[in-house]
């Protein structure tokens, strides 16, 4: 029974014990180890499951991003280069859901490249509907009537405070989702062709950084203008909310370069032999 104990004990642990191995290293360590973390997961949905694979992670990548957004963090780095480059930048904390959205880009790019835009599409709208679900069944899960039990009590309490949107954020990121992630496909698509197939870094960074701008325009404007019961000012919203944000975007879809080289490696094998590779 000890042995058992000790088990049990022991993988109980586990996650408290990561937890406190995270916290206590660089910020910016750990958000680079998880953007990494999320472009090789691309590559291994793409070689396990094929274009249905980047489906699932896209589907995966926009639940986890909401939630995330929930909770912000300093990012010195940037902060200090953004003070040099945007005139009166004001340093604030950044939502942690920026790599998941950021990465559901490469996504996008890679089935526009490798299995046509029709597919990059599908893929836009199949990440739309798993989060809308998702909120509708966690919106049922809390309406639920609890048990009258104190451990239910603060689940209960947890999973209202997570998963009970605040529509001014749940419309605006929807729209900046939808309207940001068709742009790329577009945008990447017409490069393709003007390109004659070429430079696929360049059409890869081009695309993902304007599809970026846009995301972060529309989201901020829509959630902290139009949308806010209090409007913030403009120049506030531009300057922290859009151009803050910005580079860390930018700096993402620079890393994400070699990764859609290296998906066309990653494609199964009966992807690899059909006639649509070209």
């Amino acid at each position: 029974m000890d042995v058992l104990t000790g088990i049990k004990t022991l993988v109980s642990s586990i996650p408290q014990n990561i937890i406190n191995l995270i916290s206590n290293q660089n910020t910016e360590v750990v958000w680079f180890l998880m953007l990494i973390l999320c472009f090789l997961s691309i590559l291994v949905f793409l070689r396990l499951f094929g274009y249905v694979g980047l489906y699932v992670y896209s589907a995966i990548a926009i639940i986890a991003a909401n939630i995330q957004v929930l909770k912000q963090a300093n990012f010195n780095f940037f902060s200090s280069i953004n003070e040099k480059i945007i005139p009166f930048y004001e340093p604030s904390p950044i939502a942690l859901g920026t790599i998941l959205f950021a990465s559901t880009f490469l996504c996008t790019d890679i089935l526009s490249e490798y299995y046509g835009k029709e597919k990059a599409r599908k893929n836009v709208l199949i990440g739309f509907c798993s989060f809308f679900l998702m909120t509708i069944l966690m919106l049922v899960t809390i309406g639920i009537q609890p048990a009258e039990d104190e451990w239910v009590s603060m689940v209960q309490e947890s999973l209202a405070i997570l998963f009970t949107p605040m529509t001014s954020i749940f419309v605006a990121s929807m729209i900046a989702y939808l309207i940001s992630q068709y742009f790329d496909i577009w945008f990447f698509s017409y490069l393709k062709t003007v390109s004659s197939n070429k430079l696929l870094w360049l059409r890869n960074n081009v695309s993902t950084a304007v599809s970026s701008l846009i995301d972060n325009t529309v989201f901020s404007i829509f959630a902290w203008i139009i949308l806010n019961p209090n409007p913030f000012p403009l120049s506030d919203v531009i300057m922290t909310f859009i151009l803050g944000v910005y580079l860390l975007r930018v700096f993402i879809a620079i890393l994400d370069t070699p990764f859609i080289y290296l998906a066309k490696y990653f494609i199964p094998e009966e992807k690899n032999s059909s006639p649509e590779m070209g």
